[in-house]
């Protein structure tokens, strides 16, 4: 396998570079930088995004705001055809207040936020508290008839999370390097099938603590800390759960644990004030163009997800990636830039329930998969498994996309870009990186990534990349949590990354379109071996 690694790295690395394709503008870099690095306004950006509008659930009043506000900076900053796309999404939600005490054996106001989509309390409930985790339907019979009037402590107990390693951390040159090994892919139909089935879960689990007359449940933060981030997964209107739900950190649930197993009975109450919001179902992604030249209509694209959980302010995740493809377009914009190709930067909602915004981008745009006899799926069962579902169709932006760059890995430097299993661009990239590297981006890794906005373009054989950043902290101690606030941002960081972004995108708009991937065709099981080590 090493040998084969390495020399596919070095297949890639001996591909011809047409000469459209070698040529940076180095003077137009020369012009980014001096905008970028001199008249930045991204930290600005992320602090508005950050400290004024705050958290950005999809389809909350707050997001709404922020939509409003991004299309107008867009305007402001000169680019054009600024306008909402929407898609069906569901119920709007946010929470006005929210109080979560126990009351005894003593009282002690816990850390604790409602989870997302659950409804209020209507005034504060309590009860004595349960420890009853469940986490399939199989686990229900043990609890029946054992939970009415009871507050459900329904996450299995642990003893801590206490980091091996250091919590804030930048790529070395080691690291970098094993981001740079082909895996192969696996195909791997049945994974939807169990996403679904933990979808179905959280379901089946709100009927039977509504069956069984639990007064509410609760849940324990993933970190330790007090870091609460009040994810929730079941959204839109007809998906609502009747059951209230609270996320409480990790610390007080555990005492919570261990009161309950000493006998002491420890009673919570419970006061959420959550509203929901009907008005308008659809979720909406804000686009702008910096326009081309080129006749046939083909463009570049940049996004973020500007859409975030509720717990904190939705600084680094993903506040810092939406103000740094802001500021590339502010950039490039100011600079008065005559592109050939049109440059097109999205903020795309619905990514933390699913890359909605974006696959519904895809579906209006470039490609469908599946028969249109197919059964309509919303929410995350659109999510689950649509790579796997055969034929695509393709639509008539999907000749005319030449390359999508997406960032969303909190505030962290650019240290290179993923080539997602497509060697034919790894010279390309690195041509383009090489005015950058003393500023730490110049890794062109093979590697494919996912999980963000950019995959359902990979799935329908669009060139779709995502950059590496510097981890920073932000997988151990800020993603999804209530410290994920403006402080936590890097601000030369970004500044670095907008002005990278900004040159990225200039010479995709310039140059000879980039190389793609097949367009994938269904795989097969044919060889009986391929698949005995998974």
């Amino acid at each position: 396998m090493r040998k084969m690694i390495v020399a596919f790295a070095a297949a890639a690395a001996a591909v011809a570079i047409p000469a459209s394709l070698h040529s940076n503008d180095l003077s137009m870099v020369n012009r980014i930088m001096d905008e970028g690095f001199n008249r930045s306004q991204v930290m600005t950006t992320a602090e508005y995004l950050s400290d004024q509008i705050g958290p950005r659930l999809t389809n909350s009043p707050n997001m709404r705001k922020a939509e409003a506000w991004t299309s107008s900076k867009f305007s402001e900053w000169g680019l054009t055809n600024v306008h909402k796309e929407g898609f069906e999404f569901g119920r709007g939600w946010w929470i006005e207040n929210s109080s979560v005490r126990m009351t005894s054996p003593r009282p002690i106001q816990l850390t604790a936020i409602p989870i997302a989509w659950t409804p209020s309390t209507n005034g504060a409930v309590s009860g004595e508290v349960i420890v009853a985790p469940m986490a399939t339907p199989a686990d229900f019979a043990k609890w029946k008839g054992k939970l009415k009037g009871k507050i459900v402590l329904v996450t299995k107990p642990d003893d801590g999370s206490e980091p091996g390693d250091a919590p804030f951390k930048r790529y070395t040159a080691d690291d970098l390097a094993k981001l740079d090994q082909f895996v192969q892919p696996k195909y791997d139909p049945a994974a939807a099938e169990r996403g679904m089935k933990r979808l179905e879960f959280a379901k089946k689990l709100d009927a039977f603590l509504q069956e069984e007359g639990a007064v509410a449940y609760a849940t324990k933060s993933r970190l330790d800390g007090k870091l609460v981030h009040g994810e929730g997964y079941l959204f839109g209107a007809g998906d609502t759960v009747k059951t209230p739900g609270v996320e409480i950190a990790a610390e007080d649930y555990r005492r919570l644990v261990r009161l309950s197993i000493a006998g002491a009975n420890p009673t919570v109450s419970i006061n959420n004030d959550v509203r929901f919001d009907d008005s308008d179902v659809n979720a909406y992604d804000i686009i702008a163009d910096i326009p081309g030249s080129a006749k046939d209509g083909s463009y570049v694209m940049a996004g973020a997800h500007l859409d975030s959980w509720v717990a904190g302010d939705g600084a680094a995740d993903n506040g810092a990636g939406s103000a740094m493809i802001m500021e590339a377009a502010r950039i490039l914009s100011t600079l008065k830039v005559k592109p050939k190709r049109t440059i097109r930067f999205a903020l795309w909602a619905g990514e933390e329930q699913g890359l909605l915004g974006s696959l519904a981008y895809v579906e209006n745009h470039f490609a469908t998969r599946g028969s249109p006899n197919d059964p309509k799926l919303t929410g995350l069962a659109r999510y689950q498994g649509w790579a796997n579902r055969w034929p695509i169709t393709t639509k008539a932006d999907w000749s005319k996309m030449a390359a999508y760059f997406n960032i969303d890995n909190g505030s962290g430097k650019l240290r290179g870009i993923y080539a997602e299993n497509n060697p034919a661009v790894v010279p390309i990239f690195k041509q383009w990186l090489e005015p950058f590297n003393s500023m730490g981006a110049s890794s062109v890794v093979i590697r494919k990534t996912g999980g963000t906005d950019h995959v359902f373009m990979q799935a329908v054989g669009l060139p779709g990349f995502q950059f590496i950043q510097d981890p920073l902290d932000y997988g151990s101690r800020i993603h999804h949590t209530s410290i994920d606030t403006y402080d936590h941002l890097k601000g030369d960081d970004m500044r670095q990354a907008a002005v990278v972004l900004a040159a990225f995108l200039w010479n995709a708009a310039n140059s000879d379109a980039l190389p793609r991937p097949p367009l994938p065709t269904q795989p097969s099981k044919s060889d009986p071996f391929a698949y005995a080590d998974e």
